[in-house]
């Protein structure tokens, strides 16, 4: 079972938010972000790893560059998910309920056997 974080707002179809690791966090950083909506964390995220990369280009003969930017990748895929969740309360979302599924769709129609009355929110 994968648990599920469900934010809600009025109008809106409920967004569900996997818990744990994200493996195309970790890959792809801010790009990730972006492609979720995570404008302004994806702009820090990717103002933090060119200063990374320009880190890495004044010392080329040192591997403390790319320990910093393997540390960043993993700091990425351990906290983009919340990275996600706090852009999402920016917009206006609540975090309402934590739902287990054995995928999203599961996690949904639990969410909507929870609570029935989201059901007709989203028709609307």
């Amino acid at each position: 079972m994968r648990v599920y974080t469900a934010h809600l707002r009025p109008g809106r179809p409920a967004c569900l938010v996997k818990e744990g690791f994200s493996l195309a966090a970790f890959l792809f950083g801010p790009l990730w972000l972006f492609a979720h909506r995570a404008w302004i964390a994806g702009v820090i995220a990717l103002a933090v790893l060119v200063a990374l990369l320009a880190l890495g280009s004044a010392l080329p003969a040192s591997p403390i560059p790319g320990i910093l930017i393997a540390g960043y990748a993993g700091l990425m895929g351990v906290n983009g998910r919340d990275l996600l969740r706090w852009s999402l309360a920016r917009r206006g979302f609540t975090e309402t309920y934590v739902v287990a599924g054995r995928d999203a769709e599961a996690a949904h129609g639990r969410l909507l056997t929870r609570d029935p009355a989201l059901a007709s929110e989203e028709l609307a």
